[in-house]
């Protein structure tokens, strides 16, 4: 039985295109060309591919043998500094090459020179080949079809995917039988690996970036076939068919996009069926891209092409597992989904981060160490003065990292309600990027400086727009809960001054200022927090 999401065209199958593999494939393959005569003052880390202090004119003689030839040499000009020489398009290329414990010649690091070169040979190899077709790969993104925009909630297991009657472009398909069960992806891996000397897949170290986009060459998409109840569920390709010749560049090539197609097809699956919540708040988050090397064949999740290279061919977004080319990150909407898979704790984790993994307006420390003081605390002398035990208020942080909303924090486990309120300042003070945020942080602080009330009142409103949705929310909400505090001042003996001199620093952080301004701005941090306190009702 079919999902339903596919009834009513939320989701197609994605197209993996596969021109640029294949020219991955067809690159050059690096050939070390050795020196026959002891070399005096080689440096360690270089072997016998280093010729010594040999002028450009030699290099290139040597070179001229063949394609994917490379030595390495010290330069005469500058003595003490060594060249890559590469052959590449009937030329010989030249690279300063550099060594701080891994070999690079850009911003990618290597562990040998054999991995650099086959990199940088694929690199030169595909930019030279596809260059029209690399700058417009973002021309057409698979990305809003895959449905990556609706999703917040994990689906069942044991789907089905519908079959895609789309045929790949190129030559027509021979007759096929597809149904293939899930592989280990490690014996597939090890396959790709030997074809290619050490990997495949990614952003090249030689050029200074990579394009993403789009292209009618030759792709595959991805279909289904029925599935046992009784067993995982299986997935089903469509394939262009093993040429005839097994020597051909092609013969492999579409053993490794099983496989990827495999591991990846789990991820888009999951965002393309995931439903929004009516309840849900619809907080907008930019994606945590980090550098990635990927281990196998991979394809991008915005532009459906190929991530070329040996390492760092791309990047993955550190909360949601999206994966796309680098500058593909940047025209990647802000509509981050984070998962719980990748949003391992609660504490230091960004705010919009933990809310939207937990589908949540505000996150669940604040909401249950609130609910627990209100319940139990708000007429003790001193709330949020006094602090508790440090030892169990770190007791209380590993027991949301570790529990997350099932984490117990009633009075049979923590009975001094200011072990609590010092979690929930512990909380705000870890968090990466404050309450108020740092881009917001100069705005509020001028709006303490204005004299007028009413005035300071008008741009404190409108300071308050500048901060991200969750991170306005939740601030609400926290204030909501300062005032019914000073309701009980009498009790407590907390005014909301006193309110503003502890949650002012806590709520507020300098972003990079000196010392000093830092130290001045301590009274406007209170003024601003006790303003927001005072005028909770007229402000949110």
């Amino acid at each position: 039985m079919a999902l339903n999401v596919f009834d009513h065209d939320e989701y197609r199958p994605p197209v993996w295109k596969s021109y640029l593999y294949q020219l991955q494939q067809e690159a050059p393959h690096p050939r070390r060309l050795t020196c026959t005569c002891e070399v005096e003052n080689r440096p360690k880390y270089y072997g016998r591919e280093y010729h010594g202090m040999i002028s450009r004119e030699d290099a290139d003689l040597l070179l001229s043998q063949a394609e994917g030839s490379y030595l390495i040499r010290e330069s005469q000009r500058q003595p003490g500094t060594y060249t890559l020489a590469l052959r590449f398009g009937n030329q010989t290329k030249n690279f300063r090459l550099y060594h701080d414990g891994k070999h690079f010649v850009g911003e990618k690091r290597f562990e040998s020179i054999h991995d650099l070169v086959t990199d940088g040979l694929i690199t030169l190899y595909i930019e030279t080949k596809a260059a029209e077709y690399i700058a417009k790969m973002t021309i057409n993104p698979i990305y809003e079809h895959v449905g990556y925009t609706t999703l917040n909630q994990e689906p069942t297991l044991k789907k089905h995917l519908p079959h895609s009657p789309q045929v790949p472009d190129g030559p027509a398909p021979a007759k096929d039988d597809c149904n293939t069960e899930e592989r280990d992806e490690g014996s597939e891996l090890r396959n790709v690996v030997k074809e290619r000397g050490g990997g495949c897949g990614g952003a090249m170290a030689f050029s200074q970036g990579l394009c993403t986009s789009t292209g009618s060459i030759p792709s595959l998409p991805v279909s289904s076939g029925s599935s046992d109840t009784s067993t995982r569920s299986r997935v089903h390709l469509s394939r262009v068919p093993t040429p005839t010749k097994p020597s051909s560049p092609a013969s492999t090539f579409w053993q490794p996009i099983r496989s990827f197609a495999l591991s990846q097809l789990t991820s888009l699956v999951r965002r393309a069926t995931l439903r929004e919540s009516d309840l849900a708040p619809k907080y907008e988050k930019v994606h945590n891209f980090k550098v990635h090397t990927f281990r196998g064949p991979h394809w991008c999740e915005y532009c459906a092409n190929f991530m070329w290279g040996l390492i760092a061919q791309g990047v993955k977004c550190a909360d949601c597992g999206l994966n796309v080319h680098k500058q593909c990150s940047k025209v990647v909407p802000n509509d981050c989904q984070p998962d719980l898979r990748h949003v391992k704790k609660v504490y230091s984790c960004d705010l919009t981060t933990l809310v939207k993994a937990h589908n949540t307006k505000r996150p669940m420390v604040v909401d249950m160490c609130i609910q627990e003081i209100e319940a139990r605390g708000v007429q003790s002398e001193g709330l949020y003065r006094i602090s508790g035990f440090s030892e169990l208020i770190e007791d209380v942080k590993l027991a949301f990292d570790r529990d997350g909303e099932k984490a117990d924090i009633s009075s049979n486990a923590y009975e001094d309600i200011n072990i609590i309120t010092g979690a929930l300042k512990l909380y705000f003070r870890d968090l990466p990027i404050p309450l108020i945020t740092y881009d917001a942080y100069p705005r509020f602080i001028e709006t303490a400086k204005i004299t007028d009330a009413e005035k300071r009142l008008e741009s404190l409103h409108e300071a308050l727009k500048l901060l991200p949705p969750a991170h306005c929310e939740t601030l609400r909400y926290l204030m909501a809960h300062l005032k019914r505090v000073t309701e009980y001042e009498k009790e407590n003996l907390m005014s909301s001054e006193n309110l503003g001199i502890v949650f002012g620093p806590t709520l507020m952080r300098a972003p990079e200022l000196d010392a000093m301004t830092a130290l001045n701005d301590i009274r406007y941090q209170r003024l601003v927090v006790e303003t927001l306190i005072t005028n909770e009702d007229v402000l949110f």
